[in-house]
This record gives structure tokens, C-alpha cells and sequence, in this order.
């Protein structure tokens, strides 16, 4: 049994210790600025800006004051607790450039209040949440010329929190490092949907009840990476994640699943699992709902749902759509839901056989698209 690490303490939030301040931040300008590549061969997370955000925590002293930096190498000891025993949380937003050159985000808020319950699940510490979302709009007015102007194309952002206590014992870390970098990225589909093939995945649990599956964790991803290659090797681009007896469904992949069926009681009717602990509370699954709401065109549900209800619903040709919704694509269109070695065809636009895409998932990706883009005034859309 590991023991507990000595002089550790509890990574909370102490009134009587400085917070993260703004105001504190300084700025040091790179010497050595990179070449932003053509668009066209942007690869997702491969390229990076030029500067990042580290703050760094103790619990003695508490939060020190923000730095904008050059991009370079973190310094930690190989004791360090993130490496042994995961310490760590993180997230994932955008920032985004409208037809006037203005900076938008997408529901910042949401990714903040997240990290910070993230946090808190593996005990490291808190922290004001507004005022790191101030120092993660002056990181991206500082590397602004990395955000591509075009339709599409995005600055993709990762604020990262560690566990640093140089130690080997299992506790509280008494030291953090709470990091932002980012990446430039194009469109998802470069050249339009492409529905996906997915093997609804029995075999493997990614998170249980009690767990960690509402939290975003690295150590929640390492996990999937085997059933990806396995489903892979069968031909399908994601795993549909079930869980206990009944085969609940529960994500795709590292997005929300939606379903749209016209249920047993004859009602169109948009399904995605309920937030039982397991599921991310996916930013993009909030705003689906949200506008699925304000529509008021069909009936909105979030609940337990089986495997057995998906597989009845496309025999009895009830099941309209399906897919998965996340911060990358969007939506993603799912076409094909392998399962117990037979595979389910899923509606994708009856009016036209040639579409990668249904006409409910178009209708969200645009929507929200042109609420990011500033084509359509929204208060999800937050200017930096």
C-alpha cells in the first residue's frame, strides 16, 4: 500500500492566501516567433503559438501571479505526482476570428466552472474562475495572429492543471502548475460530413457510477486508446461506450451521443444520457439541448437509455438519427452502430442518399457555427 505524502495538505481554496489576479499578469514577448503554415496543412494539436500562460500554486503561498511566456519546455522532477498517479485535469474551447477580425469565444464560462470541478475531484486546488478566463483572453490577444481568419479554422485552447509535489506518497498535492498552450486547427470535416461507423463497446467500461466519468481527466482518456485501435482494426472510426448488464449507453468516443427517434409513444423525440455521473457535461451537449428547447419542435429528453431501445427503434424503422456532439466536430454524424457483430444502419438524410449528414445534425452544426463565427448575435458567443 503506497503511503500518504508527508506535509500534504488539502487542495482547497484558503481566503487567507492570494487567488489567481489578472491584474498580476505580466508579459514576456517571444524573440524567436514562429511561422504560422498554410492553412491547408494544419494538423490538429501538432503546431503550436507562440507564448503560454502558467500560473503556479503552493499551498502555503497560494496562487502566484499569472505569466505569459514563450512557448517552451515545463521543468519537473521525475518525483513529481502527475506522472505516478495522474494528477491532472484539463480542457478544451476555441477562440474564433467573425468577418470583422473580432475574437469570440464559445461559452467560456462553461469550460471554467468544468476545470474547477475537475479539480476538485483529484484535490487540486481552487481558483477564481473569471479571473483565469481574463488571463486566457489576454494569452489569446497576445498570440492573435494565430488565429486563422477563415470560416472553419479555429485556435484551439487547453488550460491544464498538474499536480507538481515532488513525492511518491499518495495524498493531496501541496504543489500545482496550472498551464495554457494552444494550437491552430482546421474544419473537422475539411471537405464536408463524413458520417461515422461506430462499435457499440461492451467489453470495455470507460467510467462507472462514483467515478471519474463526469470529470475531465487524462487519466479517463489513456484507457480508451486500446478499444479505439481494436475498433479500428473492425473497421469503425469510434467506440460506443456501454455499461452494466442492460448495456446502457453512455459516450461516443470522447463526445455525447444523441439519438433522434419517434419514441413507442409515436413523438419525435431527442434523446441523450442523463448526466448520471458518467457522462461529461459536454459544452456542445449543453447548447444542442438548449436550442433543441428553444425550437420547441420536438420532445427533449435526457434519461437512462439502452442499447435494446436503439436496436428496437431501428428495427421497427423509428430511429431517425443519430450522433455525437463535442468541441473538435461539432456534431458528428453516426451512420453505423456495430453491435454484437452485426451492424445497424442508421438514417442519415432520407431526402437526399448522397448526404454524410441528417438533416437535424446539419441544422445544430450550422446554428452553432454561426453563433461562434458571430454571424448570429447569441450570448454564448463572448467577445475577448
Amino acid at each position: 500500500m503506497q503511503a500518504t505524502a508527508p506535509g500534504s495538505a488539502p487542495a482547497k481554496a484558503d481566503k487567507g492566501l492570494p487567488n489567481i489576479d489578472s491584474r498580476k499578469l505580466t508579459v514576456e514577448l517571444t524573440q524567436t516567433p514562429r511561422t504560422m503554415p498554410p492553412l491547408k496543412d494544419l494538423v490538429f494539436g501538432r503546431l503550436f503559438s507562440d507564448h503560454m500562460l502558467q500560473i503556479e500554486w503552493t499551498a502555503g503561498k497560494g496562487w502566484a501571479a499569472p505569466k505569459v511566456m514563450p512557448y517552451q519546455k515545463l521543468k519537473l522532477e521525475p518525483s513529481a505526482v502527475v506522472f505516478h498517479y495522474a494528477i491532472e485535469c484539463f480542457e478544451g474551447l476555441k477562440a474564433y476570428k467573425d468577418a470583422d477580425g473580432t475574437i469570440r469565444l464559445f461559452r467560456p464560462e462553461m469550460n471554467m466552472k468544468r476545470l474547477h470541478k475537475s479539480a476538485q475531484r483529484i484535490s487540486l486546488p481552487a481558483f477564481d474562475r473569471e479571473e483565469l478566463l481574463e488571463c486566457i483572453k489576454k494569452l489569446v490577444r497576445t498570440d492573435e495572429r494565430w488565429i486563422p481568419d477563415k470560416k472553419g479554422y479555429s485556435l484551439y485552447i487547453r488550460p491544464t492543471l498538474i499536480g507538481t509535489q515532488e513525492s511518491l506518497g499518495v495524498g493531496p498535492s501541496n504543489r500545482a502548475l496550472l498551464f495554457v498552450i494552444m494550437s491552430p486547427v482546421g474544419p473537422y470535416y475539411a471537405s464536408g460530413f463524413s458520417a461515422t461507423s461506430i462499435r457499440a463497446t461492451y467489453e470495455y467500461t470507460r467510467a462507472a457510477p462514483g467515478g471519474t466519468g463526469d470529470a475531465k481527466l487524462g487519466v479517463n482518456y489513456a484507457p480508451g486508446i486500446k478499444p479505439q485501435v481494436e475498433a479500428a482494426k473492425e473497421g469503425y472510426q469510434q467506440n460506443l461506450w456501454l455499461y452494466g448488464k442492460d448495456h446502457q449507453v453512455t459516450e461516443v468516443g470522447t463526445s455525447n451521443f444523441f439519438a433522434f427517434w419517434i419514441n413507442e409513444d409515436g413523438e419525435r423525440e431527442l434523446v441523450t444520457p442523463d448526466l448520471d455521473g458518467t457522462i461529461l457535461h459536454g459544452v456542445t451537449r449543453d447548447s444542442v439541448l438548449n436550442l433543441a428547447r428553444s425550437w420547441n419542435e420536438f420532445k427533449v429528453t435526457e434519461r437512462y437509455l439502452t442499447m435494446a431501445e436503439l436496436v428496437k427503434a431501428a428495427g421497427e424503422g423509428r430511429l431517425l438519427e443519430c450522433f455525437a456532439t463535442g468541441t473538435a466536430a461539432i456534431v458528428s454524424p453516426i451512420k453505423t452502430i456495430g453491435y454484437k457483430g452485426e451492424d445497424i444502419p442508421v438514417p442519415l438524410d432520407p431526402a437526399d442518399p448522397s448526404s454524410q449528414a441528417g438533416p437535424l445534425a446539419r441544422r445544430f452544426f450550422d446554428e452553432i457555427m454561426a453563433i461562434q463565427y458571430g454571424e448570429k448575435e447569441h450570448e454564448w458567443s463572448v467577445v475577448v
